[in-house]
């Protein structure tokens, strides 16, 4: 193929291409928007093909409640080895006795420990979480070990270290707000490429926050401040797509909404969508005139030709009697 022209042509969609040069002056001024900014795009040659990868922005525009997967608060973990008997390779008990591998003691991070106060705000959250109550565990010389290091860490440290999953806007997986909405228009973002399809990009959104909807309720959508909202179809490139559109989320933003609850909007219909009523229904007189005067334009112009085939039709059937 050659990329030096413009018959190299790069998909964006089903049955829609644009050429590699076009796509790269797009992708230019992409990156010199967004100079310094951690989501400037790079791209690079493959096997033959032009791949651009980076960070998406998606905005939510969720209306219905979604639900997080319960695994963190329930998840167990092991303790990091410590200077004495776990790192030697000893497995030491409460009198010195030698432990198996898989008798080694277990921390269960609850939810009361794991996560205070992660609720955020506006989600919905109720009460505070209730602090459940954990098994005593026997204590060994390297539980002493983890538990003196442990206490060296600030509280916010010790939070980062037990989360095992992105938040949306500070939310984690509580037993009580485990069923939420992101606040509309919050802004998230995944690392893709532009070979990834609307359905893959969505699985990979749903899976970074451990959603536990189906990817098949959802679409992206490209919502324009006008109004104009377009689906992305499970054949777009919502990277590409978001190059083609632009870089100022100003102008245009790329939504995560319910398939069945969002219609798409056309630029001819959003461009009247922000009008007031007594103005719209001026739009809607002054095309009522309109439509009156081609009407009866229609119809002078339909009487005269009939008027003028019936006089030749008259013509017609008198000459043979003159003669």
């Amino acid at each position: 193929m050659d990329y030096g022209g413009c018959e190299y042509l790069v998909p964006c969609g089903k049955g829609k291409y644009i050429s590699k040069n076009e796509l790269l002056l797009h992708l230019k001024t992409y990156n010199i928007y967004y100079e310094g900014q951690n989501l400037q795009l790079r791209h690079r040659e493959e096997e033959g093909e032009l791949i651009v990868e980076g960070l998406l922005n998606i905005s939510w525009g969720l209306r219905r409640p979604i639900r997080l997967q319960m695994q963190d608060d329930n998840q167990r973990i092991r303790p990091p080895p410590s200077s004495s008997s776990w790192h030697s390779g000893c497995n030491l008990g409460a009198h010195g006795s030698v432990l198996k591998p898989s008798t080694l003691p277990d921390i269960q991070v609850t939810d009361a420990e794991a996560m205070p106060n992660t609720e955020a705000p506006g989600s919905g959250a109720g009460a505070k979480s209730q602090p459940e109550e954990t098994p005593q565990l026997m204590r060994t010389r390297s539980d002493v070990g983890v538990r003196r290091r442990g206490s060296s860490r600030t509280p916010s440290e010790q939070r980062r270290i037990r989360r095992h999953r992105f938040s949306i806007n500070g939310h984690f997986y509580n037993h009580k707000t485990s069923v939420f909405t992101p606040a509309y228009g919050s802004v998230t973002n995944v690392r893709i490429n532009s070979t990834m399809t609307t359905p893959q990009v969505l699985k990979l959104l749903l899976n970074k926050f451990k959603i536990e909807n189906s990817a098949e309720e959802f679409a992206l959508y490209i919502v324009h401040t006008s109004g104009e909202k377009q689906k992305l179809r499970a054949s777009d490139y919502p990277l590409i797509a978001r190059i083609l559109q632009g870089p100022c989320e100003q102008v245009s933003k790329v939504f995560l909404m319910e398939k069945d609850q969002v219609e798409e909007v056309t630029y001819d219909v959003a461009q009247y969508i922000k009008f007031e009523m007594p103005v719209l229904r001026s739009f809607i007189q002054k095309l009522e005139e309109e439509e009156d005067r081609e009407v009866k334009k229609l119809m002078r112009k339909y009487s005269i030709l009939r008027l003028m085939i019936e006089q030749r039709l008259e013509e017609i059937s008198e000459g043979p009697t003159a003669m």
